[in-house]
């Protein structure tokens, strides 16, 4: 394996907090020898290498420490504890218009950026045009950088760094000011350098960009590394973190808002499931009645195509279910999953449960034009969301009921919304052409 062009090796980084400004003044004024401050450590015994030609991506949440350790690697920070080594040249799209001058123009910045990064007066007379075609900021590259809107500043800094030659560009979240065609531009730009053998540190929230780009990753948390390797799996272990977090978060809120008092009880309740073929969950709440209702809350002895009906399904908590979903599913003759749905996919939040409350949900569906056939109903209720639930109670194939024939034949399992229309030009052109003369041979 060739030479690491970036190395950390136990870097730390730690921030003084003060808990006001005349703490910090305090602290002069006693020349550091009494400290008034508390140390924050945004970055923690961080140990990892990059190689020549490699696409390396952090990812994490906001303040996990991900920028600091990309202006560690651009030189502008220094660690607290620990060794940073760089070798190569290094072209950095950190924040917008890093580095930039506010009063000096975008053609000035241009100059001063590259000639920071080691590049001649003529060579940046050479690479000007570049420059100033990829940024497409036009006339404004002769005015302050000031006047500039914030994709604009993006716009003029990332077409600097990707036109300095560097061998290290660094990427942070600044793409993600930028409209949706400069963003493509930039990211097709990135694999060209990518293809090039150009070493790539990329920092990003979009998950889909990162396993395009890394050949492997890194996850902060909390100024940690969390975890290094395979990019797919540093993603899809930090993704599930991730939901897991979001549904604990979710968990509390529906614990704090659901208010003290007795039972809730629906005012409409089915208490009957006719058929039970099989049932399975952890049992922490229970479906009591399911029915197929029409608009008048009728049950319903036959399916009519084309007709709207009501899934109507009774629950009741046997303990707290802090996040409940309710849903069916619904199957052919085959005993194939045909369709189906539930609260969550419908975004429809169903407040918390406590022991012995019961819900009523009805589902308003419009039923397409079916094959005549028997469809079986399965409700169930889960505890969680979409990304990670846990099934409290599912009856399979509860309700069974025919469809009834439609108008007309229908090929395959069901007949599609269709409007036939005979294309105008055919239809002038067949007319045209049955008025025209016969030609003599």
């Amino acid at each position: 394996m060739s030479q690491p062009v970036v190395e950390f090796r136990g870097v730390s980084k730690s921030y003084p907090i003060y808990s006001s400004p005349s703490a910090r003044l305090k602290e002069l004024a006693s020349l550091n020898r009494i400290s008034f401050h508390r140390d924050f450590w945004a970055l923690c015994d961080i140990n990892f290498q990059i190689y020549a030609g490699e696409t390396f991506c952090v990812i994490g949440e906001n303040g996990s420490g991900k920028s600091t350790l990309l202006q560690m690697v651009a030189g502008i920070l220094h660690p607290t504890q620990g060794d940073v080594t760089v070798h190569g040249r290094v072209a950095a799209l950190l924040e917008l218009g890093a580095g930039f001058n506010p009063e000096f123009t975008g053609r000035d910045n241009v100059y001063v950026n590259a000639a920071i990064l080691g590049l001649t007066r003529s060579e940046i007379d050479r690479k000007f045009k570049d420059i100033e075609g990829f940024a497409e900021i036009g006339d404004f590259i002769d005015q302050p950088v000031k006047t500039y809107s914030s994709g604009m500043a993006v716009r003029l800094a990332f077409a600097v760094a990707i036109h300095v030659d560097p061998e290290i560009l660094l990427v942070d979240e600044a793409l993600a000011v930028g409209d949706i065609y400069f963003h493509q531009r930039c990211m097709r730009k990135v694999h060209e350098l990518r293809e090039k053998g150009v070493t790539i540190l990329f920092v990003s929230h979009a998950m889909g960009e990162v396993k395009s780009l890394g050949d492997r990753a890194m996850w902060l948390e909390s100024g940690h590394m969390k975890d290094i390797g395979n990019t797919d799996r540093v993603v899809t272990k930090f993704l599930a973190a991730m939901f897991e977090k979001d549904t604990a978060y979710l968990s509390t809120a529906h614990r704090n808002a659901q208010p003290s008092q007795g039972p809730v009880r629906a005012p409409e309740i089915v208490e009957t499931i006719p058929n039970i073929d099989h049932r399975f969950g952890d049992g922490r709440a229970q479906v009591i009645g399911i029915a197929i209702l029409d608009l008048a809350g009728q049950p319903l002895h036959l399916l009519e195509p084309l007709s709207p009906i009501i899934v109507r399904i009774s629950v009741r908590a046997g303990e707290d279910i802090t996040l409940p979903i309710v849903g069916f599913m619904i199957r052919n003759h085959m005993g194939l999953d045909f369709a189906g749905t539930n609260t969550a996919r419908e975004a429809y939040d169903v407040p918390a449960m406590s022991a012995g409350d019961i819900y009523t949900v009805d589902f308003h569906l419009q039923l397409p034009e079916l094959y005549p056939s028997s469809f079986s109903f399965s409700p169930a209720i889960a505890d969680g969301t979409l990304h990670g639930y846990t099934t409290c109670d599912w009856i399979d194939n509860a309700v069974v009921l025919q469809m009834s024939p439609a108008d007309g034949e229908i090929y395959g399992h069901l007949r599609l919304p269709c409007r036939v229309e005979l294309n105008r030009c055919i239809a002038q052109s067949v007319v045209a052409m049955s008025h025209a003369e016969p030609k003599v041979g």
